[in-house]
């Protein structure tokens, strides 16, 4: 199946969008998801279907970095 993920166009044999996270070695507790311009809330991540020539962008969530006052 075709899928565009964060702008680039990818061939995955998938079917939800955890299978996508799976295949991409991607730990879904630190992604937010966005299917087609709709969040994916992460208790829907096993059974959300991806269809061909949908795109997904994944948002990394990230720590670190300083607090200056």
């Amino acid at each position: 199946m075709q899928l565009t993920i964060n702008g680039k166009s990818e061939t995955l044999d998938v079917s939800t969008v955890l299978d996508v996270l799976k295949a991409k070695d991607i730990d879904p507790h630190v992604v937010a998801i966005e299917l087609n311009s709709r969040m994916i809330e992460p208790e829907h991540i096993a059974t959300t279907k991806v269809q061909d020539g949908d795109t997904l962008e994944f948002l990394f969530y990230m720590g670190g970095g300083t607090f200056c006052s």
